[in-house]
């Protein structure tokens, strides 16, 4: 039991990591965009035209930046959600809140996969491209897919006592 324990700690723990590292990427990618797109624009002319699909891309990026962070942010406690009802007035009855956030919240997350991939199959068989980037827009449904798909994730380590989420809420009132 404690290997498998420690085999699930370290492909969390490169999950994390792939996940920081795509999102601090994104990020800076986005300000290094934007910040040339300015530049494009302070020339003036012809110049900053070929370089409408900037906006296009940062748009897509910050949308795949939202979606990819779901799961660190769930992770470490740091979604919106009403601690002192949770906490206190559960403390108080003894009832399990917590183990049925975490239920609750993986079932749902699984159905927002279902969803969402059911939409990426249907957008893909359309064909359809973005105008300025030319690439295909199921890209853009995709990132609902796998962002709610690392959120299933910590919901269900959450539930099997194989991360506590909830540690960096305590004591805090919301």
């Amino acid at each position: 039991m404690e290997d498998k324990r420690i085999m699930i700690s370290k492909a969390l723990a490169l999950v994390r990591t792939t996940e920081r590292t795509f999102a601090v990427s994104v990020f800076l990618l986005m300000v290094a965009l934007f910040f040339f797109n300015v530049l494009s624009r302070q020339v003036g002319g012809t110049f900053a035209s070929q370089f409408a699909w900037v906006e296009e891309a940062v748009r897509l990026m910050n949308l795949f930046l939202v979606f990819m962070t779901i799961g660190l942010a769930l992770e470490k406690g740091r979604h919106a959600g009403v601690h002192s009802w949770r906490d206190r007035i559960a403390a108080r009855i003894g009832f399990p809140i917590r183990k049925i956030i975490d239920f609750v919240g993986f079932f749902f997350c699984v159905y927002l996969v279902w969803l969402s991939a059911e939409m990426t199959v249907f957008v893909h068989s359309m064909g359809q491209k973005s105008p300025t980037l030319g690439i295909p827009v199921f890209w853009i449904y995709l990132a609902p897919t796998i962002g709610f798909c690392l959120a299933a994730l910590r919901y269900a380590l959450s539930f099997a006592n194989l991360i506590d989420r909830f540690s960096s809420q305590v004591g805090e009132e919301a």
